[in-house]
């Protein structure tokens, strides 16, 4: 079988796990020994690997042609140093009778954001919009972007002395480039990832007039998008990982009130918004898009199993029940 290795398996990932198994020999990094018993636990082979240390990444070069990139970056800086230690453990040659080699990466697909785009004032907005980040979050997932766009490009064909005096490097040129895919996902919502606690709490929305258009996506779909794209997706392909909802925020926090049978948001205007809520939600609602999500449909070939929120919502389970990923 053919192996596949998980950066940051996480929910969305676990959703994936039932059809990778079935595909894959599936190996994951696990920060510390109880996450790889709770990997184990899951049929996943454990690979011990911290990405904020560089000298535990060294294991990766070479261990599987076909890898998924999911962890998020670090909290703070314009940089993403975790997807940088990452790309330069799995290009580092290793040792093969005597000689070092490049490893073979096949495939390699990536779980961005669309906070790439920036404020894009409420425009519909296609994978060929340029990235224009506001945020240093987003930030932080453009620098990622462009550190994995480089492992589609071919090495150059040189040979050059390393460290050891009789080792070397073998021609690299000749082998094909990775196959990259970017999948810049919009807000992931399932039971347990509703905002439940923050209308709860009677957190203000934005008034009709001030609001944004935000996009959604639910997480057993993006986890079916992932196994797509290693399989259809084109080389160094972009994809809009969203839904076809088309909501402003107001309103999807209005979908989920009534739906949980909770009184809805009070709404209000930005101004007073600012003096009540955190920079970080403030944040999320200074950015407005409705992403356009024909290349998922078109070249992935996926039929979305939750066209919309509102599809969703009536059929969602409460956050406490448990429930099996859906692939």
């Amino acid at each position: 079988m053919k192996t596949v290795l998980i950066v940051g398996c996480g929910d969305v990932m676990s959703r994936a796990l039932p059809w990778l198994k079935q595909h894959f020999r599936v190996l994951a990094t696990a920060r510390d020994a109880e996450r790889a018993r709770a990997l184990r636990a899951q049929g996943i082979t454990p690979i011990r690997a911290d990405l904020d240390d560089r000298g535990s990444l060294r294991r990766l070069s070479g261990i599987a042609p076909w890898v998924i990139h999911s962890a998020p970056p670090p909290d703070a800086g314009d940089k993403d140093a975790r997807t940088r230690a990452l790309v330069a453990a799995l290009r580092r040659p290793r040792s093969v009778g005597g000689s070092l080699s490049r490893p073979t990466l096949r495939r390699f697909c990536y779980i961005s954001t669309s906070g790439v785009y920036g404020d894009c004032q409420g425009e519909a907005v296609s994978e060929s919009r340029p990235v224009q980040p506001t945020t240093a979050r987003a930030k932080r997932r453009v620098d990622a972007e462009s550190r994995v766009r480089a492992l589609g490009r071919p090495a150059r064909r040189a040979s050059f002395v390393v460290s050891r005096p009789a080792a070397r490097v073998r021609p690299a040129g000749a082998k094909r480039a990775t196959r990259v895919s970017i999948l810049r996902a919009p807000g992931i919502y399932a039971a347990e990832r509703l905002p439940l606690a923050r209308i709860a709490r009677g957190d203000p929305v934005l008034r009709a007039a001030d609001d944004v258009f935000t996009n959604h996506i639910h997480a057993d779909d993006l986890a079916r998008m992932v196994c797509l794209a290693l399989f259809r997706a084109g080389p160094g392909r972009v994809f809009n990982a969203s839904d076809d909802s088309e909501l402003a925020m107001g309103e999807y926090f209005d979908l989920v009130a009534d739906a949980y049978h909770l009184p809805r948001a009070p709404r209000v205007s930005r101004s007073e918004a600012a003096l009540r809520l955190t920079p970080m939600t403030l944040s999320f609602m200074s950015e407005s898009r409705r992403l356009i999500n024909a290349r998922i449909k078109a070249e992935l070939r996926l039929q979305l199993r939750v066209p919309t929120v509102a599809d969703a919502l009536p059929h969602l389970p409460t956050p406490v029940q448990k429930r099996g990923p859906q692939i």
